[in-house]
């Protein structure tokens, strides 16, 4: 049987964001989240990232120093306790992998690269919950280092979300280099970020809200800018917003800018997050924004939290894909059936574990939502809406896999997909796309007649299945099926037989 993952007293998120990483760790109890720790450290990644999308070896070091450190802290947690995710930077960046690699082995748990729109998902499942009312539709806002997400909701669920390419550090490299801050480059800055904010603008504000609440660094530090200041005395408003912008073109140059409140660490990329920060005000009329402890790290905790608790997102996501695209539920649970069947009896051989059964799961679900375009190549139709699709609850990985996997379903078995792959993940996502072939494949005829499979068998390239005595007989159209199969999988040097 294959390694089910267990429910954790402990569980741990990590934000590697664009300017700071970011840890949690929490004490699961009865359903409640209690906070151990929470460690921050400034490694500024986006300042590292080339005009050809390359990490310097600098910023790669600084990152990878910093994830040993948190290691030191989480490294003993059991895997699947601990979501480690990345942001834009990484999204953004070519040697994203060659990154992963080394950081899973500086943290001891796997990194993840979530979208943009997942992002904000998380980013609001984190302040709703760090809010003491129940509130009515709110806009939520947070500017990173390299990104901006923009996010309406009511009580835990997001009902618009939004991802901009323009953050504090990546607003502070394009207009204000050096550190110099003027008055002509924030002019240009704010165009540049009022044309970002123009597609969304009106909708945002058609839809509206009752409460408007920044998260993360940026805005926190404004806000205690403000406070301290004497500009603002709680939270962010505009007209505070107004005289630090005064302020910050005063100064002419980050080392002089001399503001109550002020860290050495937030100094360098301030004029990028405040150019954004007023942007937003404007577009959006906003005259006072809250600000909120909630951000991405404690969306990670709580969304692993519903996972653990069988309220899993990405189920109701793929059963919102299924409906949106008419898929034959029916003929997806057979499938989803039988696969986890088979995911049972070789697991241990084929050393798959819980994440890998999950994938499969949900690659058998959608494994014919590439009929909604067309029967002919309909798997390839599939694969390429499951990578593309905003899936709600997946990492950018994680829509890989399943769409690999529904491009793998059927016809000749596709190699030049996996060899990209690394070794393992190679290994694992062929096995998995095999036992969905097998799947599929036995269950053509779309009945809920059980398959009466006896016995199966399998070693690092070869799979053998033996089914009752006399089905095959008894369905002739399932052995040449079967006869089929073997061959296209010969011809990716792997064996199946059968009787």
């Amino acid at each position: 049987m294959f390694r089910r993952r267990q429910p954790f007293d402990t569980i741990a998120a990590v934000d590697l964001g664009s300017n700071s990483f970011h840890m949690i760790v929490a004490r699961v109890r009865d359903g409640q989240v209690h906070v151990l720790d929470r460690l921050r450290e400034t490694v500024r990644l986006a300042s590292g990232l080339d005009h050809r999308g390359n990490i310097s070896d600098e910023a790669m070091e600084r990152g990878l120093a910093c994830l040993e450190r948190f290691g030191q802290r989480v490294r003993e947690l059991p895997l699947g306790s601990v979501r480690a995710v990345g942001t834009n930077t990484l999204r953004k960046a070519r040697d994203a992998g060659d990154f992963q690699e080394r950081a899973r082995e500086a943290l001891g748990h796997p990194i993840e690269i979530i979208g943009g729109r997942e992002e904000a998902r998380l980013i609001y499942l984190g302040v709703a919950h760090s809010l003491a009312d129940d509130g009515g539709r709110r806009l939520v806002v947070d500017i990173g280092g390299g990104s901006t997400e923009l996010i309406i909701g009511e009580r835990f669920e997001p009902i618009h979300m939004e991802s901009l390419h323009m953050g504090c550090v990546s607003m502070g490299r394009w207009y204000f280099p050096n550190g110099e801050i003027k008055t002509t480059a924030w002019r240009a800055a704010e165009i540049a970020a009022r044309l970002e904010l123009q597609p969304i603008e009106g909708h945002y504000k058609r839809v509206g809200w009752q409460d408007s609440l920044g998260a993360s660094g940026t805005l926190l530090a404004v806000a205690r800018i403000l406070r301290e200041q004497g500009w603002c005395e709680n939270g962010i408003s505009m007209d505070g917003l107004r005289k630090l912008r005064e302020a910050l073109l005063k100064a002419g140059h980050v080392d002089r800018v001399d503001l109550k409140g002020l860290s050495e660490d937030r100094r360098p990329v301030l004029p990028g997050g405040v150019v954004v920060l007023v942007s937003i005000f404007e577009a959006l009329q906003i005259e006072h924004m809250r600000v909120s402890d909630g951000a991405l790290r404690e969306g990670l905790v709580y969304d692993l939290l519903g996972r653990n608790g069988h309220e899993d997102v990405r189920s109701r996501t793929i059963n919102g894909l299924m409906k949106r695209f008419q898929v034959d539920e029916a003929h997806a649970l057979r499938v989803e059936h039988t696969s986890l069947q088979l995911v049972e009896r070789v697991g241990e051989e084929w050393e798959l574990d819980q994440d890998d059964a999950e994938s499969l799961a949900w690659a058998a679900r959608l494994h014919e939502v590439g009929l909604s375009i067309s029967h002919s190549q309909y798997h390839k139709h599939g694969a390429y809406l499951v990578e593309n699709a905003d899936l709600a609850g997946f990492t950018l990985q994680g829509q890989q896999r399943m769409a690999l996997l529904v491009r793998a379903h059927r016809r000749k078995f596709p190699t030049k997909p996996f060899e990209a792959l690394p070794a393992r993940e190679r290994r694992v996502l062929q096995r998995l796309a095999i036992l969905l072939r097998m799947a599929v494949l036995l269950h053509r005829a779309r009945t809920d007649i059980e398959v009466p499979i006896q016995e199966i068998r399998v070693k690092d390239r070869s799979l053998k299945l033996r089914l009752a005595e006399g089905w095959l007989e008894a369905h002739p159209l399932t052995r040449a099926d079967l006869e089929r199969e073997a061959e296209h999988l010969r011809n990716a040097q792997f064996k199946l037989k059968f009787e």
